[in-house]
């Protein structure tokens, strides 16, 4: 009788498949909105700019060109 007894800590492998595949795709999900969120707080927050030039490839260009100068 106590062979067929699961032990109540034990998690079913389905579930456990699943929070591994939620965890794996939140954490990037967030750290995307992360980014995001920097960069428009550091672009218009701190830089006193207009949000539509957070999203322009023009600026990012401007700015890596700043940093890799020789």
């Amino acid at each position: 009788m106590k062979e067929e007894q699961s032990d109540p800590r034990s998690v079913p492998e389905k579930t456990k498949s699943r929070w591994r595949t939620a965890r794996y795709s939140v954490v990037p999900l967030l750290l995307f909105i992360s980014l995001l969120g920097g960069l428009i707080a550091g672009y218009v927050i701190v830089g006193k700019q207009g949000l539509a030039g957070v999203f322009e490839w023009k600026t990012w260009q401007h700015v890596i060109d700043l940093i890799f100068a020789p």
